[in-house]
């Protein structure tokens, strides 16, 4: 799609069913024309889990608006980002959980806490920062404004822009003075920029408005792709099961490698960084008939699935994980969203049954939904704990989204 098309094209989902948030942002997530195929029947039950997860959401909320762990503001951002979603945004819950992550805004524009004991990567401060401010733009609340616009700011600076291969990427913490960024937390970071980029409308500080280095993140991107057709990396493969997936940042998969017949190593291509990377290159523009995001999706329907988000074998490959479902929540939280913004439903892999993905999605989050027997409510859990999948209150408010991308709603 042209730039135009693209802006056009992303622009409603971040509005959605919250009529107080502001609907001029571009760049981020919606359909393209709407879900094709669902019907009324296939909705009813999605929309009755919907109502159980939120029921269950509101029921965890803690007496001082945030869940889960206080220490971590994005903990309380993402439940509040689908309850905007949802409509739900001007209510006691959701002002609550705005209240709360106001206290956590910094002088800087950074939104998160200072562990109370030393963990890797600090506060998150970038992470954070960057969920938080898409709940707080989607809320509504007019005391969220000057908040968000600092917070742009912060995230802005905090895009690494030295020489380096993670030149034009984000990292958990630019205070740390070393060189490094993943695509995790940058496809997070460039969400957060253009999903709260109408909130520039409102600056009255004089200043210029706050933005990433767009083409240094397409770099970025592109130096992730694990493809030797635009990777010069001695990594980068040619193989066909790896081509045009994406790794986890310029030096690391956490799917594991391969040593080929002439004793190089190869990285193997990662779902969720996957998705991530078509996320990214939406919002970096980059037109959906470039060579990179076709190759980025035709590596997405080839290896189409919603049980996994690791390929774990034996033998000689080396494998970061141990178990497939690790990160599986977080992958169709980031599968949905890449989907949708992608703009198709319909997918048809070589030499396999097309595919409705919306549907699939669908009617997999719907039967991985645990109800509490006692209050009929509902929440998700991953069963394997890594990426704090653990938490009931992360892992259903990825799926609650999940499930609002699906529906197109």
């Amino acid at each position: 799609m042209n730039r135009t098309m693209a802006m056009a094209v992303l622009a409603a989902a971040w509005a959605g069913s919250v009529a107080a948030a502001p609907t001029n942002d571009a760049t981020v997530l919606t359909t393209r024309g709407g879900p094709q195929g669902i019907g009324e029947s296939l909705r009813r039950d999605p929309g009755a889990a919907s109502d159980r997860a939120i029921a269950w959401l509101l029921a965890q909320q803690n007496a001082g608006g945030h869940w889960s762990n206080e220490q971590f503001p994005a903990l309380t951002a993402l439940p509040l980002w689908a309850l905007a979603r949802a409509g739900r945004a001007d209510t006691p819950a959701a002002r609550k959980a705005v209240d709360f992550l106001l206290s956590c805004a910094h002088e800087n524009g950074a939104i998160y806490r200072e562990p109370k004991e030393q963990v890797k990567g600090g506060g998150m401060p970038n992470y954070n920062t960057a969920i938080a401010m898409v709940a707080l733009h989607l809320s509504g609340d007019s005391r969220a404004a000057p908040v968000v616009l600092k917070a742009r700011r912060y995230v802005a600076r905090s895009q690494h822009l030295g020489g380096d291969l993670y030149h034009g990427g984000m990292g958990y913490d630019v205070d740390t003075g070393r060189p490094y960024a993943d695509l995790s937390n940058s496809y997070i970071a460039f969400e957060a920029m253009r999903a709260t980029q109408s909130a520039e409308d409102l600056r009255k500080d004089g200043g210029a408005r706050a933005d990433l280095d767009w083409k240094a993140a397409e770099a970025f991107v592109q130096r992730t792709q694990n493809d030797a057709r635009f990777n010069t990396a001695t990594w980068a493969s040619d193989d066909p099961a790896d081509r045009g997936g994406f790794v986890y940042h310029p030096g690391q998969t956490r799917s594991g490698t391969r040593t080929n017949a002439a004793g190089v190593v190869k990285f193997r291509s990662m779902k969720g960084m996957t998705y991530a990377g078509l996320l990214s290159y939406i919002y970096a523009e980059v037109d959906r008939t470039d060579p990179r995001v076709e190759a980025t999706i035709n590596w997405a329907v080839s290896h189409w699935g919603l049980d996994a988000n690791n390929r774990v074998s034996g033998g000689a490959e080396s494998f970061d994980t141990k178990d497939e479902k690790e990160g599986l929540y977080y992958l169709l939280n980031v599968m949905s969203k890449g989907l949708a913004a992608y703009g198709q439903d319909v997918f048809h892999p070589a030499g396999r049954e097309p595919f409705h993905w919306r549907t699939q999605m669908v009617e997999a989050l719907v039967s991985l939904q645990k109800t509490d027997p006692k209050t009929g409510q509902g929440f998700w859990i991953n069963e394997v704990g890594r990426y704090w999948e653990s938490d009931p209150v992360l892992v259903t408010s990825y799926a609650l989204i999940a499930l609002q991308m699906a529906l197109g709603g």
